[in-house]
């Protein structure tokens, strides 16, 4: 059932508007986007297809190909259905900076796993803001957008989310690569490779980041930006973190890992302008094993999963997403591709492709 024959059978009415918006896969670059460094995601083909058509009233109605029912709040009220809230608390941003006076019907089709770290929250965010865009005939561009997405995750809904997951959702298309300055929003777009796939196998453990693990690691980066004075912690140096001497093991490894992942993500991506993947893939295992120690943001199953995915051949395999679950990405060459799924997903019965 398409997009519009699900909004007509919960609402009896077709849409004002359609779009669809693309989860993402970060190749390189975690938990650097809140601290002033560089990452490179890209945009996959699945994602999130939705319809809206505004209201004469402050309701907003929710439905979804994956719930069962209509979940209906008044803008202003808090939302009762966990799997709605992005919808409403972007519907109730959307009133308070000004670019609607009522409610709303949205339907949403989703292809993205929750809790994968497919930023299936952010492209959700960003499709009500594009389907906005498009019913109220708004001019904001697509920079815009995701920073107003950002906003819902930081303000409404309490995530302390950089803006990567909402550029590359906002921003890049399947089959390219997002090369992002988290600081300036500055980025360029580098062609995937054809003879190499980024093969994305969920772990089988979900998780939900605002379960306070997440924050965690940010509030220990907001620890080390009071010392060090500086909210780019990605362009501090080694040395000055080694110097540190009255500031915390754990927050060093933080910075350590911000330091490390911003340079590898750098590398990575001119690695892959020049379709060097042996290098590329080093800088994918470099990424997992300070995720894993430095920012201790890996699960035990992940880690045998990405170790897994290297000795069945990939070129290299990382954590994707914010961590403590989820999925891997892997680089494999195309040619091998079917045979090394087969032995990864033969050693991890939890595990699935994604994409």
């Amino acid at each position: 059932m398409n997009i519009e024959a699900i909004f007509a059978q919960k609402f009896g009415t077709e849409p004002q508007a359609c779009v669809f918006v693309p989860g993402r896969v970060n190749l390189i670059g975690e938990h650097i986007d809140y601290n002033g460094g560089r990452v490179l995601p890209h945009a996959l083909h699945r994602g999130v297809t939705l319809a809206l058509s505004l209201r004469s009233d402050d309701v907003v109605r929710v439905a979804s190909d994956r719930f069962e029912g209509v979940s209906e709040a008044r803008t202003a009220d808090e939302p009762t259905d966990s799997w709605a809230k992005y919808a409403h608390y972007t519907m109730r941003l959307a009133k308070d900076i000004g670019w609607i006076s009522s409610g709303a019907d949205i339907g949403i089709i989703s292809n993205l796993s929750d809790g994968a770290g497919l930023s299936s929250s952010a492209a959700l965010c960003v499709a009500v803001l594009k389907a906005l865009r498009e019913v109220t005939g708004r001019s904001e561009s697509d920079v815009e957008i995701a920073q107003f997405a950002r906003r819902v995750e930081n303000d409404y809904i309490g995530m302390p989310c950089g803006i990567m997951d909402q550029m590359a959702v906002a921003v890049a298309k399947p089959g390219e690569a997002l090369f992002l300055d988290t600081g300036s929003l500055d980025y360029d777009s580098i062609p995937l490779p054809e003879d190499v796939s980024f093969m994305v196998i969920h772990s089988g453990v979900h998780r939900e980041l605002a379960d306070g693990r997440y924050k965690q690691r940010a509030d220990e980066c907001l620890e080390a930006k009071s010392y060090f004075g500086t909210d780019d912690l990605c362009h501090l140096t080694l040395d000055q973190v080694e110097g540190a001497v009255d500031l915390a093991e754990n927050v060093k490894r933080r910075v350590r890992h911000c330091i490390t992942e911003h340079e590898r993500t750098v590398q990575a991506a001119s690695h892959l302008r020049a379709r060097d993947f042996v290098r590329f893939g080093e800088s994918m295992n470099a990424s997992h094993v300070s995720m894993r120690d430095d920012f201790e943001m890996s699960v035990p199953a992940i880690d045998r999963l990405v170790e897994s995915a290297v000795e069945a051949g990939a070129l290299g395999a990382r954590l994707t997403g914010g961590g403590f679950g989820g999925c891997i990405v892997a680089a494999v060459p195309v040619d091998a591709s079917e045979v090394w799924l087969g032995k990864v997903l033969a050693q991890h019965p939890d595990a699935f492709l994604v994409e």
